[in-house]
């Protein structure tokens, strides 16, 4: 590859121009790669046009095709390597914060969700207040409840009474009992959990954390939860 390739490759993507595609050695990404900055710096560049854009996803594509098949298995995976960061760097550089026409995940593929762990909320200060009759929550049967200073749900599962909290770790919207469904579905942003608290849907950029549990027992007949006093 001569020098021209790389004068010609600079000077389009400083127009704002599709480069044209060829495959760079690390001298020539480098070179390549001060280019992008440049253009980057530029007052207006992070709204590139479409076409830009869809260039050169179409380019990475089709060159990581082609050296796959007549590059040998180490060198090919060099220069792989050095094709996926010079693109992206491209791609980086021409995408703004807002309104953005490149897919993401090109740039910033999504880390897999990590499932939080389920806490239990023990007031500092709190009693034991009656929510419902002991007779009045069969096995796999929930009841709402709200005492003031918090709600939730209070199911019997094997016949003992747990509880977790009404309120979704979102953004603090009061969830609702879809009973047929057999859990609880927040109005906000639909997204749901089971009546023990763990997420079953959602449609959030990260999924939020499961439900709290509440501390309940039953007491000489009662339900009662431990919560906080005023």
């Amino acid at each position: 590859m001569s020098g021209r390739d790389v004068r010609r490759y600079m000077e389009e993507l400083l127009a704002g121009r599709p480069p044209r595609a060829f495959r760079p050695d690390d001298q020539e990404a480098e070179e390549m790669r001060a280019a992008i900055e440049l253009r980057a710096a530029r007052h207006g560049s992070d709204t590139p046009s479409e076409d830009f854009l869809a260039s050169l996803q179409r380019r990475l594509a089709a060159e990581i095709d082609g050296e796959e098949q007549d590059s040998p298995p180490e060198t090919g995976t060099r220069r792989r390597q050095v094709l996926i960061g010079t693109t992206a760097a491209a791609a980086a550089a021409a995408v703004g914060a807002a309104g953005a026409v490149v897919d993401r995940t090109l740039l910033n593929p999504a880390e897999p969700e990590q499932p939080a762990a389920q806490t239990t909320l023990e007031p500092n200060n709190g009693s034991w207040r009656p929510i419902a009759a002991g007779a009045d929550l069969p096995e796999g049967g929930t009841i709402a409840f709200d005492i003031g200073t918090v709600s939730g749900f209070v199911r019997r599962a094997n016949g003992i009474p747990v509880a977790v909290s009404g309120v979704c770790t979102h953004q603090g919207c009061k969830l609702w009992l879809d009973a047929p469904a057999d859990r609880l579905r927040c109005p906000c942003h639909s997204t749901s959990f089971s009546t023990d608290g763990v997420v079953l849907t959602h449609q959030l950029r990260v999924a939020p954390t499961p439900l709290p549990h509440l501390q309940v027992r039953e007491n000489n007949g009662a339900i009662e939860i431990f919560g906080p006093t005023v």
